[in-house]
């Protein structure tokens, strides 16, 4: 399947100690021609533990183009992952080009 920038997908992220996984919401940021080339993704985090935001985009239902959020939740800049499409569980909303465009600038900001 392919997967777009934007797109917010479950996953199961594994433990470091590999010794279980947990599903975990992130954000594709990887653009769509190395999504659609690649069998690979680069995601945020998400997460709607909100202590630290430094580096976050804070998110609602609303900031969404499609699909809903149980909880406000953070998209974590700092926290990248390149990871196989192979381990999505589902994909279940797309953020607006807003929101897009503010984690882009945070994940600049790092950089």
């Amino acid at each position: 399947m392919t997967y777009k920038h934007g797109d917010i997908l479950l996953i199961f992220v594994p433990f470091t100690d590999l010794s279980t996984s947990k599903q975990r919401p992130v954000l594709v940021v990887s653009n769509d021609l190395y999504n659609k080339y690649s069998d690979d993704l680069l995601v945020a985090a998400i997460t709607s533990n909100l202590k630290n935001i430094d580096y976050s985009v804070i998110i609602q239902t609303q900031d969404l183009d499609n699909g809903e959020l149980r909880k406000t939740s953070a998209i974590r800049a700092d926290k990248l992952y390149t990871l196989s499409k192979h381990i999505v569980k589902r994909k279940f909303g797309n953020v607006k080009s807003k929101i897009l465009n503010e984690v882009i600038l945070k994940i600049n900001e790092i950089f």
